[in-house]
């Protein structure tokens, strides 16, 4: 009869090789804007599923879209800000 055995030393070996470095850590918090943004889109999604969607949710679902593509365009604009050599913009 075969024994079987768990995995889970081997697993749980390496799990402080797994944590988020700093500069991953750093760049999630340079992307929570875009995160949020699109939670709240989501959620103005999520509203409407089950229902005919009312002008005021269109409107919720409008403003949430707006905010989602400018939180992205900032995190676009200011990662090539930081990548151009000399400060140029």
């Amino acid at each position: 009869m075969d024994h079987i055995v768990t995995v889970q030393d081997a697993v749980t070996a390496f799990a402080d090789f797994m944590e988020p470095t700093d500069a991953e850590l750093d760049a999630i918090e340079r992307e929570m804007p875009v995160i949020l943004a699109d939670v709240d889109l989501l959620d103005a999604h999520i509203v409407t599923l089950y229902r005919t969607p009312t002008e005021l949710d269109a409107r919720r679902i409008r403003r949430a879209r707006r905010r989602a593509l400018a939180a992205r365009v900032a995190l676009v604009n200011s990662a090539a800000g930081a990548s151009l050599p000399g400060g140029a913009a």
